[in-house]
């Protein structure tokens, strides 16, 4: 039996925005969560994804890699914002544990927060932080299935050294939500 080999397209738009530009460099976190909610409104208004974004930044505030989420454009349940961004910056870096022991400090920042699935890939993931707009429950009003998640998962997190900060231009981040479900975007 041959299998297809598992490969991901980042959207067009997303390609020419970053092509042969220099990489940005966003230091603060919330001018990182603001990157992170671009990328939503984008992959929302070119119809190549659902209403979410990402981005893994470096010590120095400068992009390692975006994601938007491609689950339907590409017909994977996987490819969250998240995934996509952290699997791009593992690629670009050469490791899968970013931080490479500790010794390095990734940002993750997100238009909304994580999912069950995503939340589970952060401890290997390697990140350091990671900061987001939109809460669960903003999600979840227009009818995305989060999944299950402990109660105290942003504790656990921190506990494993990953330190985290919600709520970051939440407003805006749920403008974007309501854009999609506006439009008629697929809920899964």
């Amino acid at each position: 039996m041959a299998l297809p080999q598992l490969t991901f397209d980042l959207p067009d738009w997303l390609q020419r925005q970053l092509q042969d530009q220099p990489a940005p460099v966003l230091t603060s976190p919330a001018a990182q969560v603001q990157f992170a909610i671009a990328l939503s409104r984008q992959n929302v208004t070119h119809h190549t994804g659902g209403p979410f974004g990402a981005a893994v930044f470096d010590e120095t505030g400068t992009l390692v890699a975006p994601g938007v989420n491609l689950v339907v454009s590409q017909g994977c349940s996987i490819l969250h914002g998240e995934m996509v961004a952290l699997a791009l910056a593992q690629q670009v870096v050469g490791r899968h544990d970013l931080s490479e022991g500790g010794r390095h400090r990734y940002r993750l920042a997100v238009s909304a927060e994580p999912c069950a699935m995503c939340l589970g890939a952060l401890p290997w993931s390697g990140i350091r932080e990671l900061v987001y707009g939109a809460l669960d429950q903003d999600v979840r009003a227009i009818g995305f299935d989060e999944g299950d998640k402990p109660a105290h998962w942003q504790q656990a997190l921190e506990r494993r050294g990953i330190q985290v900060t919600g709520g970051v231009l939440r407003e805006e981040a749920v403008a974007v939500l309501h854009q999609y479900r506006a439009a008629g975007g697929q809920v899964y």
